[in-house]
């Protein structure tokens, strides 16, 4: 066993290690080692602090997981003012804004700054002699929320400033936001997992932030950008641009691009080029901050009672449509959930024809003061999710009448109910037709039992025609009972029957994806088979045992119980468990061979999906990671292969097709079988 003082020195050693690669991949985007290698850096210091709990501290890489959950936020007074830009909307009021300023210092010469205005949600950290000890929300500007224990969860944002002499008090402002591809991501799993899905990037980051238990915290895609100071002590800065550079210096990340301007025709012309690179950020960007560079002019410029005169907010049109609200429907999920939708007039938008619009729940209908026949204003929120954002009120004419979400659900009749803490409105029939098909659709899901050619349409059928009541009747259709359909022929119904047997084989993960339960995507499945090995090990567990699994909140266990506890649920189980479904995790003999590979999959492929693709690299040791970097050890390109494609080749990437790939696998199950052999194993 290690002792105490060589114990101290490892982990000071790893501490600064593994901080240098957090700005290494987070700040530079150049990282010198694999994710795995990451991870037994972070590991070996883990099982060091454990054994030494006395040598912890706050600031330490692994605090990150997040903690207990809080009670509630604490408020705190800000040392400073966090205040809020003033806003112009047109080139006119920004070069009144140039007159305004100019009238105020006639004598001075200055240059204005131009960054992005990224729409995240404002946030002021506090750096007491290098160490992070206190992140506020920006409040009302006076008093914000202490969210300290979730900002400790963002990795970008470093716990120590990269400094041996920092200054003895550093307050950065900046934008916490939620990765646009993150965001997208989170969604889908939302929505696998029978949850509504946020309305925008910005809502969700809000959202996260605000979450009392920082474990669930430290699974969302949040990120961070600074650009501004509170209260300093150690520190002086002349220029805004030097300020800039000096928090990248110390660890903390700045806008990707700003522009340096003498006047403020070249700053309108930087304006275009900017609204230009809307879509190549990965936030949310809503229109361009303006300052003065030069900070000896902040004071004598001063103040409005809201917003410094030295700067301002530049704001861009978000892309919006008029249309008229024809009716209101109700989609009933895949956990019952009553969702009204706006129906449309069609209308153009964002390059798309949009027929309809989530309006979340009823408490957003009534807080916008909603009606049919309404006209409205729709922007697709997030530019992913279209959604009513207004009523044009001035053209209402009397014709238009109020909506109520219905006392029954509109598919099945049963009553429904409000949960304890919920807004929405839920169908009570586990039989519910609507929730029936949600689940059999997602059962099917590639994500899940991939099932070729069971799509929606067909689902409707099987339920309407009621073959199917739940996943594991699939498994007990004929073809002749299939051939009834309509439009099934001798092709598509063997086709059908030959991709429910296949499904059999899919990993015990695949099924708990299945399954339906409440929370639970791809990640937290995966991470569920892995634990118990079994399905019955995982009904047996009890909340406490799940809440001690890493990245298993408490939420998610309590979901995981309940579900369990069903006596319908439990017989569905049962019903796969006896037409041979995987409810228990193979004991592989698979290898280790891709171990330390880090493979990309991109386009489509013609001998199996890109699922089955990473499954198999998996099973061999390797990973799979979604984007391309420069310790990717094989883009696999299939066809139509797109940006990561030309990003592997200026990388120097090893890139693969689909025979190779193939023949890769190929090579690497030989070896493992000639191993097999050489032990006295026969297959």
């Amino acid at each position: 066993m290690i002792e105490k003082e060589p114990a101290q020195q490892r982990i000071h050693e790893l501490r600064t290690e593994i901080e240098r690669h957090n700005r290494l991949y987070y700040l530079d985007a150049s990282p010198e080692i694999t994710d795995r290698e990451y991870d037994r850096l972070l590991d070996e210091l883990d099982q060091l602090e454990k054994q030494f709990p006395e040598l912890g501290s706050p600031t330490s890489p692994t605090q990150r997981v997040g903690g207990a959950p809080l009670d509630g936020f604490k408020s705190v007074r800000h040392a400073q003012p966090m205040m809020s830009l003033s806003n112009t909307y047109s080139k006119e009021e920004l070069i009144e804004f140039d007159r305004r300023i100019q009238k105020l210092i006639p004598e001075e010469s200055f240059r204005y700054i131009l960054e992005p205005k990224i729409d995240g949600v404002a946030i002021s950290l506090r750096y007491e002699n290098g160490e992070l000890i206190q992140a506020l929300t920006r409040g009302d500007g006076t008093t914000g929320d202490d969210v300290t224990a979730n900002v400790r969860t963002i990795k970008s944002i470093p716990l120590r400033l990269a400094d041996m002499m920092p200054p003895a008090v550093l307050e950065v402002r900046g934008e916490i936001y939620m990765d646009t591809k993150g965001f997208s991501k989170l969604n889908q799993d939302r929505q696998d997992a029978g949850l509504e899905p946020f309305a925008n990037p910005r809502n969700a980051c809000a959202g996260s932030l605000k979450l009392l238990d920082s474990r669930e915290v430290a699974k969302r895609p949040l990120d961070a950008i600074f650009y501004a100071t509170g209260e300093l002590d150690g520190i002086f800065f002349d220029t805004h641009e030097q300020m800039l550079q000096t928090l990248r210096s110390y660890g903390l990340r700045i806008t990707p691009n700003y522009w340096k301007e003498n006047s403020v025709e070249d700053l309108l012309e930087r304006l275009d080029e900017l609204e230009s690179m809307r879509h190549e950020f990965p936030f949310e960007m809503d229109g361009g901050v303006i300052k003065i560079n030069e900070r000896r002019l902040y004071e004598p410029l001063g103040y409005t009672a809201k917003s410094p005169r030295w700067a301002v907010a530049y704001k861009y049109e978000p892309e919006q449509a008029e249309t008229t609200l024809r009716a209101i429907s109700i989609q009933v999920g895949r956990t019952g959930v009553l969702t009204p939708v706006a129906e449309l007039e069609p209308v153009q938008l964002a390059g798309t024809t949009v027929r309809r619009a989530t309006l979340h729940n009823e408490d957003e209908i009534r807080r916008k003061d909603i009606k049919i026949g309404d006209r409205v204003i729709v922007e697709k929120a997030g530019e992913i999710i279209p959604a009513v954002v207004r009523v044009v009120t001035e053209k209402r004419n009397g014709s238009e009448h109020e909506f109520s979400m219905p006392s029954a659900c509109p598919v099945c009749g049963s009553d429904v109910e409000k949960r304890e803490g919920e807004v929405a409105l839920r169908c009570i029939n586990l039989q519910c037709p609507a929730q029936v098909k949600n689940w059999l659709t997602h059962f099917a899901s590639r994500g899940a039992m991939d099932i070729n050619g069971l799509g929606e349409s067909l689902v409707e059928q099987l339920v309407d025609s009621g073959l199917v009541k739940n996943p594991a009747e699939l498994y007990s259709l004929t073809k002749a009972e299939v051939l009834g359909l309509e439009r099934m022929g001798e092709k598509s119904a063997d086709n059908l029957i030959k991709g429910i047997e296949e499904s059999k084989s899919r990993p015990f993960e695949r099924v708990l994806m299945g399954l339906g339960i409440r929370h639970i995507g791809k990640g937290a499945a995966i991470i569920l088979a892995n634990e118990f090995g079994n399905i019955d090990a995982l009904m047996n567990a009890e909340v406490s045992r799940l809440e001690s699994i890493r990245d298993i909140g408490p939420i998610v266990a309590q979901s995981v119980v309940d579900y369990f506890r069903n006596p319908d649920a439990l017989a569905v189980i049962e019903s796969l468990r006896r037409t041979g479904v995987a409810v228990e995790k193979k004991t592989s003999g698979g290898s280790s061979e891709l171990e330390g590979l880090t493979f990309v999959l991109t386009g489509s492929m013609e001998t199996m999906t890109r699922e089955d693709a990473g499954e198999k690299i998996r099973a061999r040791g390797g990973k799979v990671s979604s984007s391309v970097s420069k310790n990717t050890s094989y883009l696999v390109a299939g066809e139509s292969a797109g940006s990561k494609l030309e990003k592997a080749e200026k990388l120097g990437v090893t890139i693969l097709d689909e025979e190779q790939f193939i023949a890769l696998l190929g090579s690497e199950q030989k070896r493992e079988d000639q191993r097999a052999g050489q032990m006295g194993f026969n297959f």
